[in-house]
């Protein structure tokens, strides 16, 4: 057993959250397991089919009062639910840490301590000025009217009911990032977890509701079977559908969302370039690639998993990568000087494990990691970083998402123009679009390469993250940006006001 075992706001196993009330599910509990231990952190309740609709019902309800309340009362709610979440946060990252298997400084600083941030800075969002005023039109007498002066102002308006449909990689910071700014614009939520790490988001739910959020504001149903996701999508009463996830559920996502025309903000997958040319600072080159063996242990979209290294520095960054993969400690995130945790789950675990000897199979070279079962922790969802060299672009280790502690190095040729030009083709030969980055002692260059790279970031000389910036990706890495005011312009329809002057 995981030594950490939550309960539901009243104890014992946890409830749904629907229009304000705690209620028992219609289809019972299922385990969460610790991914470090295999032990039951706790019971997640199954929803049916009609009580996802009921908590999108409650969600239309509220709607219409929330959405006229003034932006200082949907302000003072969101920072009271940061302060809620403050008060409690040891026992937060404690859940956090026992649902994900996260480190426990990721599950404090990069997963509670993030959605604490993001309800403060959606806080000050939601007094935002939403109108932009547009200029004058001086229209001549005409079958529209009489002459005269035509005044015009945009307005963004939100836009109804929301379903968030959130990632088990982080259940504190990417719920946050769509219920506070969407609640910061005045729309109402269904919050459908990932079915693996449920029960932060039920905490995230309490802190909403001790902080005054109205009942049907806030709902929150999980369940382990696809079809509470295809309820919290389909329900008639839902206008938006905000998801995080894999590319092919996103795509059947947005088919159901077509048929309806509902509005979509949609992150998916990524394989993320990091185009290394000759001049780079190859430690810091290193230290950035070297978070997709650490960071969430792989299980980030963002993570820079497909190198694209220019030959003359192509050993040297092997062996780098090599060494700094063996200084990372493997094992319990509860130990203070681990860095890589357990995979989420025994199958996703025997997916990366596959993805390895499958490149092993196409040919790659195997230059460290892919440790056998027997040499791995008794009990626990563990992969050793893994690095894959002298792999081609065709292979599917390099095309596809492990979404784990897997690197993939490809080489390329060139001098000058002709190597930005090669880096550029191998960078964008792939259906995925998110972020991709660039390293170069010259920074002009970089920049250059960045401009004609198809993603939605590039970050130039770093894996770092301006919160301010928009998040989102080209080709099948998503629809649409978040992040800082983009966010609330996701979670909102811009309307025109006109009146004659």
């Amino acid at each position: 057993m995981s030594d950490f075992v939550p309960a539901g706001p009243a104890g014992g196993p946890q409830r749904l959250f629907v229009d304000g009330v705690w209620v028992e599910p219609d289809g019972g509990h299922y385990e969460v397991i610790d991914p470090a231990t295999e032990g039951v952190v706790g019971l997640a309740p199954e929803a049916s089919r009609a009580q996802v609709w009921q908590a999108a019902a409650a969600a239309r309800e509220a709607f219409g009062p929330w959405s006229r309340t003034p932006p200082a009362e949907r302000a003072a709610v969101l920072d009271r639910a940061a302060d809620i979440v403050q008060r409690d946060f040891a026992a937060h990252a404690d859940l956090a840490r026992a649902e994900t298997g996260a480190t426990t400084g990721t599950a404090r600083g990069m997963q509670v301590a993030v959605a604490v941030a993001r309800f403060r800075r959606y806080a000050r969002g939601a007094s935002e000025p939403v109108e932009t005023g547009l200029p004058p039109q001086v229209n001549e007498a005409g079958p529209m009217g009489r002459a005269g002066v035509l005044g015009a102002v945009a307005v963004r308006r939100p836009v109804g009911v929301v379903t968030c449909v959130t990632s088990y990689n982080n259940p504190w910071a990417n719920p946050a990032g769509k219920i506070a700014p969407a609640l910061a614009m005045g729309n109402t939520v269904v919050v459908k977890p990932a079915p693996q790490d449920p029960l932060s988001v039920y905490r995230m739910a309490a802190a909403l509701e001790e902080a005054g959020a109205p009942p049907g504001v806030v709902n929150v149903v999980s369940g382990s079977a696809p079809e509470v996701g295809a309820a919290a999508v389909d329900s008639p009463d839902v206008d938006m559908v905000s998801f995080t996830g894999s590319t092919a559920v996103g795509q059947r996502i947005g088919e159901v969302c077509g048929r309806g025309m509902k509005r979509q903000l949609m992150e998916l997958g990524g394989k993320g370039a990091a185009v290394v040319f000759e001049d780079a600072d190859l430690d810091a080159a290193v230290a950035g690639i070297g978070t997709t063996f650490s960071f969430y242990s792989g299980q980030i979209c963002t993570a820079p998993t497909r190198v694209i290294v220019q030959r003359r520095v192509y050993e040297p960054l092997l062996e780098k990568l090599a060494r700094y993969a063996s200084y990372l400690k493997v094992g319990d995130p509860r130990d203070r000087d681990t860095v890589v945790g357990p995979l989420i789950s025994a199958a996703h675990r025997e997916r990366v494990e596959s993805y390895v000897e499958l490149g092993r199979k196409e040919g790659a070279r195997l230059v460290t990691g892919g440790a056998p079962a027997s040499s791995r922790p008794a009990r626990g969802f563990y992969v050793t970083p893994t690095l894959l060299a002298d792999c081609a672009p065709h292979m599917r280790v390099v095309r596809e998402e492990i979404f784990g502690p897997v690197v993939v190095v490809v080489p390329f040729d060139g001098e000058g123009e002709a190597a930005e030009d090669t880096a550029v083709t191998l960078a964008d030969d792939s259906d995925y679009g998110l972020l991709d980055y660039v390293w170069s002692g010259d920074v002009a260059r970089a920049f250059r390469v960045a401009r004609r790279l198809r993603a939605g970031g590039v970050g130039v000389n770093t894996v770092g993250r301006n919160m301010e910036a928009p998040f989102g990706g080209f080709k099948q890495s998503g629809v649409g940006r978040d992040c800082g005011s983009y966010a609330l312009h996701a979670y909102s329809e811009t309307q025109a006001v006109v009146w004659a002057g």
